[in-house]
């Protein structure tokens, strides 16, 4: 018995691009409650979390992403790095970035999507030290200002998370790039706002060679209650009636235009589609590759 997982890292094709998810692990919710997800009663979660076969506690995979363009090693989020208090299965990234054959000084650039703890605590070690320590780092100011913004120690949720986003985030200061909407921050990446999960949430297509991938960060975080029923608003959110304005545009257009998407909570490895399906979507994940 090997009582031990195969390291998590998962390679295809964009393009002339090669991309790699690699995970930082599962992130445990606890149970689905109508708390979590406004406007669904505990009868409809239950009902629809039942039809596809799925139990009510809550698992949601964190797919971090690896583009490299060919010159540059691009890095979307970092995951929890050493942080307690999201399950005993989370912290996955630099294992399965050695396994990935990938050294974290050979990053360019590592772009944070938000500011969120399972999004940029990873940026530096439990030491105190930058994990990559040559990239440059891209990010919305407007998240930068919010989660690092110490009068807010006190608000609920949020308030605990300023300290160790601080610690994460400014000791890079010198580092970063602000990104603006529409903006292509490197060749090929292109910044979409998409405000709601936070003030600053940023998404990005990335193309190549007529291909293109969207990251849809956290625009969406659950396969089937979020994606079946677009509109709820989301527990997690900063403003969560702009956060299901956001998703039910973004998700609208994606389907209209069949874009592959990168989905960093979804089913590992969280690649795929969605398409319309009455009042929401449907997810459908694009079947994996053992052979590029």
């Amino acid at each position: 018995m090997v009582n031990a997982a195969a390291p998590a890292v998962y390679r295809f094709k964009l393009g002339a691009f090669e991309g790699t998810v690699i995970s930082d692990g599962p992130l445990a919710v606890g149970e689905a409650k109508p708390e979590l997800f406004g406007g669904m009663t505990k009868e409809a979660i239950d009902r629809e979390l039942a039809a596809n076969f799925l139990g009510s506690n809550l698992t949601l995979e964190q797919n971090v992403l690896l583009i490299n363009t060919g010159d540059k090693l691009v890095l979307f989020d970092t995951g929890l790095g050493n942080a307690k208090g999201f399950g005993d299965k989370v912290g996955q990234l630099p294992a399965n970035l050695k396994a990935a054959g990938v050294d974290p000084k050979d990053i360019d650039a590592v772009v944070v999507t938000h500011a969120h703890p399972d999004h940029c605590w990873g940026l530096m070690n439990g030491a105190g030290s930058h994990h990559f320590p040559n990239a440059q780092i891209f990010i919305a100011e407007a998240d930068l200002k919010f989660w690092t913004d110490e009068s807010k120690r006190g608000m609920p949720f949020i308030g605990s998370f300023i300290d160790p986003t601080r610690a994460a985030l400014l000791p890079l200061r010198d580092r970063m790039v602000f990104v603006k909407d529409g903006q292509e921050i490197l060749p090929g990446i292109h910044a979409i706002a998409t405000p709601g999960h936070t003030v600053g949430h940023t998404s990005y297509m990335i193309a190549s060679q007529g291909e293109t991938l969207f990251n849809t960060a956290d625009i969406v975080h659950h396969h089937v209650l979020v994606v079946q029923n677009p509109k709820v608003e989301f527990a997690f959110d900063t403003d969560p009636k702009q956060g299901a304005e956001t998703r039910v545009r973004m998700l609208g257009t994606l389907a209209a235009q069949k874009t592959r998407i990168l989905a960093y909570h979804f089913p590992w490895p969280g690649i795929g589609y969605v398409a319309r399906r009455g009042d929401g979507f449907h997810y459908t994940p694009e079947p994996l590759k053992t052979v590029l």
